[in-house]
């Protein structure tokens, strides 16, 4: 009977070796992908690093928003320029008035002295 357990025993032994070896490939697989993702790793952005780049930028935008004070000051320097814009046209209108006044005074001029004005 010792015989027979000891081919069992024998058996069980070399099919636990191979499945010790098989086991032991693997690891080695698994240790060869391990190395890649350690050598890829800098390449990824976490999470933490991600929002941490988000918060800047919102922070960065809400510090170079504008305020109520910036967009008074802007519509100011709007109505300032329509102020003057409106002002040069009133003049420009009031000048080619002048000018239309002083032509038909010219005119009139020539005719009564018998000049005649080419245009």
């Amino acid at each position: 009977m010792n015989e027979d357990y000891s081919e069992l025993v024998e058996y069980l032994d070399k099919k636990f070796n191979k499945i010790d070896e098989r086991f032991a490939g693997i690891d080695e697989r698994f240790a060869d992908i391990d190395k890649h993702f350690v050598s890829n790793d800098k390449h990824f952005i976490t999470l933490d690093q991600r929002l941490i780049s988000v918060e800047a930028k919102i922070d960065d935008l809400q510090e170079n928003k504008a305020d109520k004070k910036d967009v008074s000051n802007l519509l100011d320097a709007v109505d300032a320029y329509s102020a003057k814009s409106d002002k040069y046209f009133q003049e420009m209108i009031m000048a080619s008035r002048k000018s239309d006044r002083h032509e038909q005074w010219i005119h009139q001029i020539a005719d009564k002295v018998g000049v005649k004005l080419g245009y």
